[in-house]
């Protein structure tokens, strides 16, 4: 099975290789390193997707640590540049809570700087879940994203008894799936990063969500990734 080659950046397509065995293309082999904030929420979402799409197979690797904002960014420039030749796409995945702008706005920065993708959410992840149903374009509490979310889901909740939001839930992903709309979420989000224009006040930016780009990666929605990958792999 093909593999890609380590990247420099992120949509570097000189640093992909040919591979063929018997005359016959291999399928490429996306190696993907996401570093999450949260130590359950986050890594069991991610942990859930398909590990193979339009011939294409991922290996995710999701770690969960409990950090901040910076320490997330840290240990995922850390973990990379000890393994460089082991992941095409870096991540990181956190959300701004209660954290300094400052240090929210710089964490942002930082991973750009070092090539590695940032689905940061502010405020919350929950934010991401609730675009699966309904377009936001004011903030809200944590307390009250759970409320939205599970009022939507119970719109057509066929099991006994109500749907009960579960911040650690390792079904989530498949609810989602199930009584959502991830396409639709995308487009939410793409609309709210669009009325931000080049703002880079990120943590003034609430509600928004960069997780829609991470997910459009892991599910070949990503252009700029599928193109390279059937140029080099062709």
């Amino acid at each position: 099975m093909a593999r890609m080659r380590k990247m420099d950046s992120a949509n570097d397509p000189k640093h992909f290789k040919k591979s063929t065995v018997k005359g016959k293309a291999r399928k490429p082999k996306v190696f993907f390193l996401i570093v999450c904030e949260g130590e359950k929420t986050e890594p069991n979402y991610f942990k859930n997707f398909k590990r193979e799409f339009e011939d294409v197979i991922l290996e995710i690797e999701c770690e969960g640590r409990g950090y901040n904002t910076q320490r997330v960014v840290e240990e995922a420039i850390r973990i990379k540049n000890k393994n460089p030749n082991k992941y095409d796409r870096v991540w990181t995945v956190f959300d701004k809570d209660c954290f300094p702008a400052k240090d929210f706005n710089s964490a942002i920065q930082t991973a750009k700087l070092n090539n590695i993708g940032c689905a940061w959410s502010n405020e919350a992840f929950e934010l991401w879940y609730l675009l699966h149903f309904q377009y936001r374009h004011t903030s809200m509490s944590r307390e009250d994203y759970k409320k939205a979310i599970e009022k939507e889901i119970n719109k057509t909740w066929k099991k006994s008894k109500s749907f009960r939001y579960a911040k650690n839930s390792a079904e989530i992903y498949d609810v989602l799936q199930k009584y959502g709309n991830q396409k639709q979420a995308i487009k939410r989000a793409e609309k709210l990063s669009k009325q931000r224009g080049n703002c880079k006040r990120f943590a003034t930016h609430n509600p928004r969500t960069q997780v829609h780009e991470l997910v459009k990666q892991l599910t070949g929605q990503d252009k700029k990734l599928m193109q390279e990958i059937k140029q080099f792999f062709k």
